[in-house]
């Protein structure tokens, strides 16, 4: 018997797509899969490969069928980013040349390390920490407008919502050290970070498909910050340790100048090289999840365990549930680096179940320290830290809970794929707006304490 070929399996993928709709007959389906075959057959013998064909002849037959039409607006444009990498010559006319976007990249990360070097020259210490978002991340928000060719009217707006930002954070009447100080520089970086994102999608931010693409993107990035790093780490400490050979100190220079520019400037790189070498991440991606998920597991199950055997809740120690709030914000951006590398027509598989089952854990992590949180404002009365843990604990079971059921619908094969990941952008919105009422309501709220 001939071995299954890979057109062969896409084609198996639509008919499970198509047979998961009562609606439509065994028999039924073998006639469309027929016509389907028939179609693709039709577009090799006009000169289309195997992927190209079965694409066309899926978005062909949406004209014919509704189910399939379903199925093609879910899949075609992620079966069309695998199948055309490099645009053709002309397919984009407002694409800039390489040479001119590098040179703009460079021309940020410029500007950028220039303002990590005056903000730490001039500003204090914990102002300067503070600030570090609203001194780097601006200069990407304004590759990505550049780049997308935003329209003035939003880059105007999220200018705005940056400078309105920063002045609540910097200007605000804090106490020097309190709470609410502290969480408003923890709270500020993702409003705006939710900036970028807006910039990244071009204005379109209704598009579930484009915050998909920015949640794929912010992963990526995470990972060529990371290796840019470890490499520029390595070649600082040959360089440090050349020079030393001769009695020249680097670290004066190192401080003052090459950590200021570098470190920005590898941010507004990483994101060029991210958008210029998407393809190679996508490789990446399924192996880090893969090594990850059973990892993070299993650190959630004993991170259960421990919850459980620490005696009353009120005595729980405040920095294991800050530890555990972090440990289910990792779990979340685990699960969505994952969804967004996930093969869309891919049937549910034993990687499916494991993710499953590192929600279930993070639900029951999340459940008892929600219950310490509870017990311990009952206890001890509410502060800021406390709500700000409390409130974001409640928007990650949210999250969490309605995740789990689609991933369970789709592990059971009795919901498709696309429901899971249009949940995960329709629901991000959320942590913008609990971060902004955290930055802009907790200092009134608490009194600035």
């Amino acid at each position: 018997m001939d071995e299954p070929t890979a057109l062969d399996a896409q084609v198996a993928r639509w008919r499970d797509y198509v047979s998961r709709h009562r609606a439509i007959a065994p028999a039924d389906v073998d006639e469309m899969a027929d016509h389907l075959r028939e179609r693709i057959d039709d577009l090799r013998a006009a000169g289309l490969d195997d992927e190209e064909a079965f694409l066309v002849a899926v978005k062909r037959m949406g004209s014919l069928d509704a189910v399939s039409r379903e199925f093609a607006r879910e899949h075609s444009e992620r079966l069309w980013k695998q199948l055309v990498l490099v645009p053709a010559p002309g397919a984009d006319d407002r694409r800039a040349p390489a040479w001119r976007e590098l040179g703009v990249v460079l021309a940020l990360g410029v500007g950028a390390g220039t303002a990590v070097k005056v903000g730490a020259t001039t500003l204090a210490d914990d102002t300067f920490a503070t600030n570090v978002a609203f001194l780097v991340l601006p200069f990407l928000l304004g590759y990505f407008a550049w780049k997308r060719r935003a329209p003035l009217a939003l880059v105007g707006a999220l200018v705005a919502v940056l400078a309105v930002t920063c002045a609540v954070v910097n200007l605000y009447p804090f106490a020097d050290g309190g709470s609410t100080m502290v969480l408003a520089a923890l709270h500020a970086p993702v409003l705006v970070w939710t900036a970028v994102g807006v910039a990244y999608t071009g204005g379109r931010w209704r598009s579930g498909d484009r915050r998909m693409d920015f949640v794929r993107f912010t992963g990526e990035l995470v990972i060529y910050v990371a290796l840019l790093a470890l490499g520029g780490g390595v070649l600082l400490g040959l360089t440090a340790g050349l020079l030393a050979v001769v009695g020249v100190d680097l670290e004066p220079a190192l401080e003052g100048w090459i950590l200021p520019y570098c470190v920005p400037g590898a941010v507004l790189v990483a994101a060029w090289l991210v958008e210029a070498k998407q393809e190679v991440v996508e490789n990446i991606a399924p192996v880090l999840t893969r090594v990850f998920t059973p990892l993070t597991t299993v650190m959630l199950v004993v991170s259960f365990v421990v919850l459980l055997t620490a005696g009353g809740l009120t005595t729980v120690d405040r920095e294991l549930l800050i530890l555990l709030d972090a440990v289910l914000v990792l779990v979340l951006a685990l699960l969505l680096y994952s969804i967004s590398a996930r093969d869309p027509l891919a049937r549910p598989g034993f990687f499916d179940a494991l993710q499953l089952a590192m929600v279930a854990a993070a639900l029951a992590v999340d459940a008892l320290a929600l219950t310490a949180m509870l017990t311990r404002i009952a206890e001890f009365g509410a502060s800021p830290n406390k709500v700000a843990a409390l409130g974001l604990n409640l928007v990650l079971l949210v999250h969490l809970v309605r995740t789990g059921w689609l991933l369970l619908g789709f592990c059971r094969r009795r919901a498709g794929f696309g429901a899971l990941e249009r949940w995960q952008t329709t629901y991000l919105p959320v942590y913008a707006l609990w971060a902004a009422v955290v930055v802009v309501g907790f200092g009134p709220l608490f009194g600035f304490a």
